[in-house]
């Protein structure tokens, strides 16, 4: 027997994306709502009325609208969640309380794990879009116990990353790599503590390629975490000789 979910009127997708109502600026590959980024089905959801100030500052009366998106996916069969931000981090603990499905709302829940592939005393290098953002209820919520593990950097006020931000509607996408990859590379020359780089940005993945080659060192994203949801809540059987 073969059984769906009441109100289930689709099936076929692992993760569902949580994502900002209104944003202004090219979606490129790689970018976490670009469908293209991955070779697997994916299902987008916005979250009415959301935008970047309001996630940003982790206003807690989104909570709600976040929570009753989260649920929606879950009973339209998603097997895994994730947002589509890194500061939907704010909300990752109260929206794991309301469903029975994995949930990694921001790339910063790789922090813990990719501390335990270090060597003791290595650091994780963090770019983030807005340092000012990043507040202790942000870490805890990602469960990052010990914030002195990170270093931290933004590109706020780069020219071209800051489009994003801005809403501008345009970049110039070469521009921006180099200013992803630039930074990386600062981080790694002022801290040669780092031994791997976690992009906490949604919109810095289709960089990721030019900052690993860059600063050879491996690098964690908001890809790399979805990936993980996805093969965790779909594995199959293996077949082959021996």
């Amino acid at each position: 027997m073969i059984r769906m979910k009441k109100g289930q009127n689709y099936a076929g997708y692992s993760v569902g994306i949580l994502h900002i109502d209104d944003v202004y600026y090219p979606l490129m590959p790689g970018n976490v709502v670009n469908a293209w980024t991955y070779d697997f089905p994916v299902k987008m959801k916005a979250v009415p009325d959301l935008d970047v100030p309001g996630l940003l500052s982790g206003d807690t009366a989104l909570g709600e609208p976040i929570v009753k998106a989260a649920i929606e996916l879950e009973k339209e069969g998603i097997r895994a969640i994730s947002g589509a931000c890194g500061f939907f981090g704010f909300f990752q603990k109260q929206v794991a309380a309301a469903v029975d499905i994995p949930v990694a709302m921001s790339s910063l829940v790789q922090a813990s794990w990719i501390k335990t592939t270090l060597k003791p005393g290595q650091k994780i290098g963090v770019l983030t879009a807005d340092l000012a953002s990043v507040k202790d209820r942000l870490l805890e919520s990602c469960s990052v116990e010990d914030p002195s593990l990170l270093i931290i950097k933004d590109l706020r006020h780069g020219p071209h990353f800051s489009a994003i931000l801005e809403g501008r509607g345009s970049f110039d996408h070469g521009e921006v790599n180099n200013e992803v990859t630039s930074a990386a590379v600062e981080l790694v020359k002022e801290h040669n503590e780092i031994g791997a780089i976690l992009l906490e940005c949604s919109d810095m993945p289709p960089y990721a390629a030019s900052v690993q080659r860059t600063v050879g060192l491996p690098v964690f994203d908001f890809i790399t975490m979805i990936r993980w949801l996805h093969y965790a809540t779909t594995q199959r059987p293996y077949s082959g000789h021996i």
